[in-house]
């Protein structure tokens, strides 16, 4: 597997994204030597501080009243995506707080799932074995492959000409920008290197995103303390 340095410098935003969104940031996560494995004491521990700290964040508002989810949602309308149909990520785990919190996945979903939930922040978490070249977002011409899974079955999927999709060399790994990840690089109880995609838009700042990454890396430790991690801040000013 590529050196995750060499592999992070070599990560792109198409300018068409850039285009559609100027204040569009990423901050790339990788973690070699996780401890993956189903959800357990750690990990609960994590994501019910989350929940907590997440319920008071939205003090009785619904989700997409939060000034980042708000600028999320018009992201979406800007490629032709229905905000109500198909929620940004973080939009879609804070509307499962209640009543019941959100479900447990295993140790390292439910960290990044935390840590999402308490900055506002849509993540994604996929295994790094998995990919085919380094991590590309760009406006889909259409064509490319996505599997997923759609009434129990394996089946690929292509996104809409336009749409903004997170890709590799074979094909697309997550759709509208955060909505949904491919079934290929999916992290799973076995999963011991993993990329983590922080979005962000103003009116969060490079200052949070950080943050955020700060607390992710702070999580993966706690459910191993031999993970390494990298991380590069991608697009917007960073550029």
């Amino acid at each position: 597997m590529t050196d995750p340095q060499e592999w992070l410098a070599a990560a792109t935003i198409d300018d068409a994204v850039s285009a559609l969104r100027p204040d569009y940031r990423v901050v790339l996560l990788t973690a070699d030597g996780l401890q993956g494995g189903p959800s357990d004491e750690v990990s609960e521990r994590v994501l019910a501080a989350a929940e907590a700290a997440a319920r008071e964040r939205l003090d009785g508002r619904r989700p997409e009243e939060l000034p980042h989810l708000a600028a999320w949602r018009e992201a979406y309308r800007a490629f032709g995506a229905k905000p109500q149909r198909t929620r940004p990520s973080v939009e879609a785990l804070m509307r499962r707080l209640d009543p019941d919190g959100l479900p447990r996945i295993d140790r390292i979903t439910d960290v990044y799932n935390a840590v999402s939930i308490a900055s506002t922040l849509p993540f994604g978490g996929e295994d790094r074995a998995a990919y085919a070249g380094p991590p590309r977002l760009v406006r889909a011409d259409g064509t490319e492959p996505f599997d997923t899974v759609a009434g129990g079955e394996a089946v690929v999927e292509h996104p809409e000409p336009g749409e903004v999709v997170w890709r590799d060399a074979a094909g697309v790994t997550c759709r509208r920008w955060n909505w949904r990840q491919c079934t290929r690089t999916s992290i799973t109880t076995a999963t011991t290197s993993a990329l983590f995609i922080l979005d962000v838009l103003d009116p969060l700042t490079d200052d949070e995103a950080h943050a955020a990454a700060d607390a992710l890396t702070e999580g993966l430790l706690a459910l191993g303390p031999d993970a390494v991690v990298h991380r590069r801040l991608l697009g917007g000013r960073a550029s």
